[in-house]
């Protein structure tokens, strides 16, 4: 009797033995281990909206110094970086062009010219020397004339002739000897058309001075050089006490600003974000090619630095720097990290940690930039929700913590 319940109980252990092992294949088959995630909380704060793009920092009152009149540049010995007193500091000297060399034709005509120009002042002074002569004939006579007509011996129309004759003669004298003069400025013209280059001594050096009390900014021209009356010589302002920073932004963002915006200038080499204030939003807008060919319609806006000048004494002219401005914001509102954000349908939606579990909640949104966005509606302060939710999360999901293994 024994060893016919032997071969029952035989058979009813592997039956549960085959279970087991079945149970254990589907449960390795259908479990599904807890997604390690960073997570974020949903908290009370301050949301900022912000445009912003790569600027520079300049100098408000830049002053671009130009040669007034044509000449020949002198070397210019202040150097870039050198303090400048208005209207004291020399900048540079100016002084009168060397004439030019002659090819053959025009020194033939230029010697032509002379030849003529002498031979035209020997023609006046002969002539100076007929009415001399002429003028000394017409006095002799006068007195004469003159004599007669007191005896009375000559009427009074003999008189009348030989006065005017004398005054004929004196004006002729006049214009002969202005002749003359005509003709020796036309031979030292003449001769100036066949100077050499520095054959003769210059003169009159002009003194550009600085316009503004400052620095030097720039160089545009350093050694001697001829230059024309408007090119642009130095550069000078104040970078230290009236610097600005100068941003330029799609017009599509630049609308949205406003002046007296708070801006933040950052990347500019410090250690920490400078603040400023948006003075001015240019009206008028330029075409710039972007690094990708693209045409874009871009906006300067300008801002001004505030706070402590000695955070940012050491930012010059055309120094490189990123800017943010705030076009939107709101105070203590309920928020959530924007790396929680993801969307379902037309709507957002975070995963919830919800004892270990993944729970999907819709939400409204408000006001949100790149850390945080505003809580409308869907969270509760103190709520923990996913951070970077991957593929691999859905509702009901296990999750653990990426810190704890």
């Amino acid at each position: 009797m024994a060893e016919r319940r032997r071969p029952r109980f035989a058979r009813i252990g592997l039956i549960a033995a085959v279970a087991a092992v079945v149970a254990v294949i589907i449960w390795l088959f259908l479990y599904k281990p807890a997604v390690a995630v960073d997570f974020g909380q949903v908290d009370r704060g301050g949301v900022e909206v912000t445009v912003g793009d790569d600027g520079i920092a300049r100098t408000r009152e830049f002053y671009e110094v130009a040669a007034p009149v044509a000449g020949r540049l002198l070397r210019i010995d202040p150097e870039v970086g050198d303090p400048v007193v208005a209207n004291e500091t020399v900048l540079a000297r100016l002084a009168p062009v060397d004439p030019g060399f002659l090819d053959e034709r025009s020194r033939s005509i230029s010697e032509a010219r002379l030849a003529q120009s002498q031979a035209q002042l020997a023609l006046e002074q002969a002539e100076v020397r007929r009415v001399e002569s002429n003028l000394q004939l017409a006095r002799r006579e006068y007195e004469r004339v003159a004599a007669l007509s007191e005896r009375g011996f000559v009427s009074r129309a003999a008189l009348d002739r030989a006065r005017t004759a004398r005054d004929e003669a004196t004006a002729a004298a006049a214009a002969a000897r202005a002749a003359v003069a005509a003709a020796r400025d036309g031979v030292a013209a003449a001769r100036a058309q066949l100077a050499a280059p520095l054959a003769r001594e210059q003169g009159g050096v002009i003194a550009v001075r600085s316009p503004v009390s400052g620095t030097v900014l720039q160089l545009f021209r350093e050694s001697e050089a001829v230059v024309p009356a408007g090119a642009s010589l130095v550069a000078v302002g104040d970078p230290r006490g009236d610097l600005e920073i100068v941003v330029d932004l799609l017009s599509t963002d630049a609308v949205r600003v406003r002046p007296g915006a708070r801006a933040y200038i950052e990347e500019w080499g410090g250690d920490h974000a400078l603040l400023g204030r948006v003075r001015r939003v240019e009206p008028f807008g330029f075409l710039k090619i972007s690094a990708l060919g693209v045409e874009e319609q871009r906006v300067n806006v300008r801002i001004d630095l505030v706070g402590n000048r000695a955070d940012w004494e050491r930012l010059g002219h055309g120094y490189r720097i990123e800017a943010r401005i705030v076009v939107d914001k709101a105070d203590d509102v309920l928020r959530v990290p924007a790396s929680a954000l993801f969307r379902e349908g037309r709507d957002w939606a975070v995963f919830v940690n919800e004892r270990g579990r993944a729970r999907l909640r819709r939400i409204e949104v408000g006001l949100m930039n790149d850390r945080f966005a505003e809580v409308r509606k869907g969270l509760r302060e103190g709520d923990r929700v996913a951070l970077f939710p991957s593929e691999t999360i859905a509702d009901g999901t296990r999750l653990k913590a990426r810190d704890a293994g």
